[in-house]
């Protein structure tokens, strides 16, 4: 495959040239991978792009980036992910490398071999994948052999959650601001983005429902992360009067006003979720006995297994929850409750030993 090169962004080397990214043209030793030049700018428009047998995985990357990636199906922070994960893992490895080349037993093997848990894994070989679907929509490859890519995206630690007593401690030592934000989010299981993208205007009070129309993350404010996503949610009349309770203590009551918005900000910017959970959240948490380290996403899976456990409709606790799969609700965030396991074996024990024991009688 050729020797390191000191410089070039893909690490190897051919004896004499190398056909990079789209260039049709020789290109020398130092120009490496990261030579993009104006030839590779202007064929990237073009009818006729070069086939797989002279395509490069950066250069469908590249194209993928500036068509796909920026299309406005997916939100800022998705692109600025997908960048990341793009340079920094599989492009130092994969960029050079022909379309046609790039092997599902290869991936695998060097999948296997990151120093990363099996999502951030799963999520390389998807973000691949998406290049390679994209390549064949543009008719720039014929194939994905990263479908056949085997890869688990089991969690390696099961979600924390909260039972009834710790919620309701909780709730009892937290101070008005950040109460509304907890009791919130823990009796809608709406994201953290979309609780600190609430505005004034997106509660109706009268209704009993909050409109989740945007998420802010890393303080900008886009739209939320499924179409799914983008409904409304029951206001219970408790998450009602603890919101307004904080309506009539926060500084910032317009309509066009965040909820929770920071005077650090001068109410520009919404409050920085992992600041308040860091500093005032995990620490009431603590002195209401609570050991558990607790984040943000913990009130979501929590709102899903609780609502299971009372008994509501799988179907509806997805819409609850806005997933776009009705199994990622029950997959990913529905855990049975140790109480409720314990009184279904009790009924299955009951019903095997009572009924066997007279049938065999």
């Amino acid at each position: 495959m050729g020797v390191p090169l000191e410089g070039n962004r893909c690490g190897w080397q051919t004896p004499s040239t190398h056909t990079c990214h789209w260039l049709t043209q020789r290109v020398s030793h130092g120009a490496g991978c990261s030579g993009t030049d104006s030839t590779v700018r202007t064929n990237i428009n073009r009818d006729s792009l070069p086939t797989s047998a002279l395509l490069t995985f950066s250069g469908l990357a590249d194209h993928y980036r500036k068509t796909e990636l920026v299309s406005g199906t997916k939100t800022a922070k998705t692109q600025e992910i997908y960048c990341v994960y793009l340079s920094r893992w599989i492009e130092p490895r994969w960029g050079c490398d022909y379309l046609h080349s790039i092997k599902p037993v290869l991936v695998e093997a060097w999948l296997r071999s990151l120093p990363l848990a099996d999502g951030s894994k799963a999520k390389i070989r998807n973000i691949m994948s998406a290049v390679f679907s994209h390549g064949i929509r543009y008719e720039l490859t014929d194939k994905n052999p990263i479908k056949a890519v085997r890869q688990s995206a089991g969690r390696a630690r099961v979600p924390l959650l909260l039972d009834v007593s710790e919620i309701y401690r909780l709730f009892d030592v937290l101070a008005l601001r950040e109460r509304s934000m907890v009791i919130t989010d823990a009796l809608t299981g709406i994201r953290r983005g979309e609780l600190m993208g609430l505005k004034w205007e997106d509660l109706d009070f009268i209704g009993g429902r909050i409109n989740v129309v945007r998420s802010v993350v890393d303080c900008t404010a886009g739209p939320c992360k499924t179409e799914a996503s983008r409904k409304h949610v029951p206001m219970d009349e408790n998450i009602a009067h603890v919101l307004m309770a904080w309506r009539q203590e926060s500084v910032y009551t317009k309509p066009e006003d965040w909820v929770w918005a920071s005077p650090h900000k001068q109410g520009q910017e919404p409050y920085w979720p992992q600041t308040i959970m860091q500093r005032f959240i995990r620490p009431a948490a603590t002195a209401a006995g609570i050991t558990k380290r607790i984040g943000w996403h913990t009130f979501r899976h929590t709102f899903s297994t609780l609502m299971a456990s009372l008994g509501v409709e799988g179907k509806v606790v997805q819409e609850l929850m806005r997933h776009a799969s009705f199994r990622t609700t029950m997959d990913s965030y529905t855990q049975a409750l140790d109480e409720p396991k314990r009184q279904a074996q009790k009924r299955l024990a009951d019903l095997i030993m009572r009924t066997g024991k007279v049938g065999h009688a």
